[in-house]
This record gives C-alpha cells, structure tokens and sequence, in this order.
C-alpha cells in the first residue's frame, strides 16, 4: 500500500480500546495522524479545537451512535469524509448510514487491505465534494447571512485568514464573534494545526495567567505536576481570546510580551517558552473608551488591531432573519424528528420587527424552543414569547423618546435573558449596578 505523502489526520472514534489500537497502528504506518475518542461526545469535543479530514466511527456506542456522529460531521465540516465501521452489520444499519452522508460503511472483522482501501475511497470522496464545491464558503464555517454589512466582514475574512497577522473582532454578545475567529483559522494555511478558544470573561483572573500559560510542578498549592496551558497548545496554530476586555493590566502586560517577543513564561519558571502563534481576540465592548479609562492598555489595543472585523447585530441584518429561521428550522424540525414545518406571516413580521437583543444566538434559542413546544406544523403569532409579541406591535417611529427607546431595549434583553440580571448587564455592556439604577429608573 503506498505512503501517505503530507499530512492527513483521521480521528478514530469506538467505544473499544482495542479496535482503535489496531486501526491506529495501521492508519499510522502509512504516514496517517491520528486522533482518537471513545464516545461520541469527546469525539465533538475534539472536533472543536482540531482539523481532521476523516472520521472513522463504530456504528453501536454508548449514548449517542455513530449515526448522530456522521450527520453532526456531514451537517458542520465541509469536506471532512465519514466511514462507519460495525459488528453487528445490517442492511438498514448501511443505508442509514449512507443517508445521512458517510463515504464507507465497513464490517467487523476486516482485513488491513479492506481498510486502506476503505479510507483511500472515504478521502477520495470528500476531497472531490470539496473541490466540487469550490472550496470553503462562509457556511462551512457555520457563519450565515447575505445582507451587506456580512459581505464585508466576509470580504474581509478571505483577506485575512492567510496573514499571520492579528485579527481584533468586534461585536455585540450572540453575533458569532467564535465562527469568524473559526473560519479564519480554518480557512487559513494553519488549519490542520490546534484552534484554541479561550473565553477570558470565564476564568477567574487569578487562574487565567496559569491557564494561559501553564505551571511547573510547584509553582504553587496544587501544583502537583507540570502542566502545559492554552498558548503551548494552541502553538502552530491560532488561540481565540474571547472577551479580551475582561482581562487585568497585569495580565495585559503579558499578553503584550507574548504579541511582541513570541514567548512567555510559565507560571513558577524562569525560562522563556517560544511559539509560533496567531492571536485572535474578540470583545463585546468598545476597547478604545476602556484605554481612555486607563483599564485597558493603548499598546496592547493597537497591536491586537492591526486587522479588525466588526460584526453587526442583528437587528441591522433584516435581510438574515429569514435566512437564519430558515435555517435553524430545518436543523431542528430535523434533529427533533418532525415533520415540516413553517412560520406564519404574522409570526414573520413579528420576528422581523423584533430587535434581537441577544443576536443569532437569541434567534437560534427561539426557534430550537419553539419547534419542541408546537402542538402543530405551523408556529404562529401566539407561540412567540411575550416579549415577541409586544415588540410586533411596538411604535418603532423617529419620533420617541430616548427614555423610552432604552426602556424598550432593557425590556427586550432581559426577556431575551430570562431576567437574568448578570447575562443582561453583559449583553447591554454595562455593569449590574448601572442596570438595577436604569431599572429604578424606567419603573418610576
């Protein structure tokens, strides 16, 4: 069997330690890297932060199948082959398999010359699928929209994502700020190397600087042993900070020496670590009126921003809504086993004349939401939430109030957040206590 020349990565995913050995140890002599996972959800886990372009998956695993693993695959990674593998073979069992998009479908026990032919077909398959397609389009990103303020942050990803440069993306809370920072990755020379999203808002500051840059055996209570962080991962690849702006002056400092010197120093060590590294960072709040509050460095600002993607909200996207409900509603009447279903008009122009606080991940919760609640195959004005409805008939006239505008602003971000305080406070870029006074303030 001929070697395989450059580098082809193939994640091999079976509830059995033995058959991943064996397959593993086969795939490998040929030149194949590979990549493996004993469940379906480690599998998706996994999926998250490397490139593969082949998945091998058993048919019968516990909790979710193989089955839900190819359609995953064949539903959100363009271009990456599936070939199914199973002792327990069945006629139904193939055609299944094949329905929801795998190139091979192969039977336990099978000889190393009916793998390599299977892998060689599953690859040659999906690599013909992508040239087919003319390589890698916005969706394969999972990134949806045609209105114009996407086109330019398209346009502006296709000329970035081959530059080693760093990328600054701007946008509110739910606007997909990962997938873009995703597609440039991907859609990048790097992209079979590590894509490491690390939400900076999430880790408490006095473990993020551990968490970045890893410890030595000792460095502090706890330090048990020696421990790699996100930037040794992420080498030769692309690490995704998101909410930069969340993140300490000191530990600025330090993301700025990683920046200008590519090199840290792990917690508790004297010594330099080299990587070759993209940074991408995101953030849902205006970073420059941070700098002239002296919470954000101005060096570290102008050095992220060297190329700067502004998303826009959803509310500036009309021409998307039904795009996006189009499109989630196929993916969920799917995934939940319904039979077709659609909007109503007026459940359209409400949803249209909603100001979407919480963006496409507010859209996306909805629809998911109201595919599982319907009693019937067409949702309609009533389904919507309260808030939905109110807002379909809400005056949206130049001739209001700021007062009011705001008021009606809050009150859709808070329903879009089930009153959640903290999640609302971050969507609207303000802190809980300015929130809970503008509260007060409205209710008087």
């Amino acid at each position: 069997m001929k070697k395989q020349e450059g580098k082809t990565s193939i994640l091999v995913v079976d509830d059995s330690p033995e058959t991943i050995e064996l397959i593993a140890r086969n795939l490998e002599s040929l030149g194949y890297e590979i990549y493996s996972a004993s469940n379906v959800q480690s599998a998706l886990k996994l999926l998250l932060t490397i490139k593969v372009n082949l998945v091998i998956s058993d048919l019968k695993m516990p909790g979710e199948s193989g089955i839900e693993l190819v359609r995953h695959v064949n539903e959100n990674y363009k271009g990456v082959g599936t070939l199914v593998i199973t002792g327990f073979p069945s006629i139904q069992g193939a055609i299944e398999s094949i329905k929801v998009g795998a190139e091979e479908y192969l039977v336990k026990p099978f000889t190393d010359e009916e793998l390599f032919k299977a892998v060689e077909r599953a690859l040659a398959r999906s690599s013909k699928h992508k040239r087919e397609s003319g390589g890698n389009t916005p969706l394969d990103f999972g990134i949806i929209g045609n209105s114009e303020g996407m086109q330019k942050v398209y346009k502006t990803i296709s000329k970035a994502m081959n530059t080693n440069a760093t990328v600054l993306i701007n946008g509110e809370s739910g606007t997909g700020k990962e997938l873009v920072a995703r597609a440039l990755h991907y859609g990048s020379n790097a992209s079979a190397a590590p894509f490491v999203p690390v939400n900076c808002g999430g880790i408490p500051d006095s473990l993020l600087e551990s968490e970045l840059f890893g410890y030595v055996k000792g460095a502090f209570t706890g330090a048990t042993e020696t421990r790699a962080g996100f930037f040794q991962t992420a080498d030769g690849g692309t690490i995704f900070l998101d909410e930069i702006s969340n993140t300490s002056l000191a530990m600025q400092a330090k993301l700025l020496r990683v920046l200008q010197e590519k090199e840290f120093y792990m917690v508790g060590s004297k010594k330099p670590i080299s990587v070759n590294i993209r940074i991408v960072a995101a953030t849902n709040v205006d970073l420059m009126q941070l700098v002239k509050k002296g919470l954000f460095r101005e060096d570290l600002y102008y050095r992220l921003n060297i190329i700067t993607i502004d998303l826009p909200p959803l509310r500036e996207r009309d021409d998307d809504i039904t795009l996006l409900l189009d499109f989630f509603l196929k993916k969920y009447v799917r995934e939940l086993g319904k039979g077709q279903m659609n909007f109503s008009k007026k459940a359209l122009k409400a949803l249209h004349e909603y100001s979407w606080p919480g963006n496409v991940r507010e859209l996306q919760n909805l629809v998911h939401r109201l595919i599982i609640m319907a009693d019937d195959d067409t949702i309609d004005t009533p389904d919507l939430p309260e808030s939905f409805r109110f807002s379909a008939t809400r005056t949206r006239g130049l001739n209001r109030k700021l007062a009011e505008v705001e008021k009606d602003y809050i009150t859709d971000v808070l329903a879009a957040n089930q009153n959640n305080i903290s999640q609302a406070a971050l969507v609207l870029g303000i802190d809980r206590k300015t929130l809970r006074e503008k509260l007060k303030k409205h209710s008087g």
